[in-house]
């Protein structure tokens, strides 16, 4: 049977960037975010989004997603709205594309909120990939185009690295790409001889 191996990481850890590693290593990866933006173009999960934030948020049946991320980053119980709308969406389309997988050994599902959401429990293996808190913060406000006060404020929404380190069953320090690199190599290695125990 296929193991999932969850893979997550505060905003600015780079955990895209592990997960394309895995990837070239053969490993099919599944990027929850990515997928979720799909599926909210969806014409069942914009009417969802709606009925909770209006329609405001649209033009021409568009979504506005920066709108959305400011809305959603200042307000928690908006989160667990826009939260409770899209997760089963992506739950229902992660099921069908691991079927479709069944083949591979072990595949990786890359979310930022693994353990906010819950998802970690369908986890066979969890993987945490931290990186200094500054090197974080330059990373978000380079790759968005935004400011240090907004990433300040995405990563209080989030888990802290102490709390995911407490429950994940191996880490990778991505604060130097080769480094990280031969970790995923490493873990691989050690998943591979469990495998072959089992």
């Amino acid at each position: 049977m296929t193991k999932i191996i969850g893979l997550t990481g505060g905003i600015g850890s780079g955990k895209t960037t592990i997960a394309n590693y895995f990837k070239e290593m053969g490993v099919p990866v599944y990027i929850a975010d990515d997928e979720a933006r799909k599926l909210m173009q969806s014409k069942f999960i914009i009417e969802e989004i709606k009925k909770i934030f209006g329609d405001s948020l649209f033009e021409d049946d568009i979504l506005n997603r920066a709108k959305l991320a400011e809305i959603v980053f200042n307000d928690s119980r908006k989160l667990d709205q826009l939260n409770a709308i899209v997760h089963p969406a992506v739950k229902k389309d992660f099921v069908a594309w691991l079927e479709a997988k069944k083949n591979y050994a072990y595949v990786i599902y890359e979310a930022a909120i693994l353990f906010e959401s819950g998802r970690y429990k369908d986890c066979d293996v969890v993987i945490t990939v931290t990186a200094p808190e500054e090197t974080r913060i330059e990373r978000v406000i380079k790759r968005d185009k935004t400011n240090r006060e907004q990433v300040l404020d995405r990563m209080k929404m989030q888990w802290k690295d102490e709390e995911r380190i407490s429950k994940s069953d191996f880490i990778i320090l991505n604060d130097n790409l080769k480094n990280a690199k031969e970790e995923v190599v490493k873990i691989l290695k050690i998943l591979n001889i469990k495998q072959n125990q089992s």
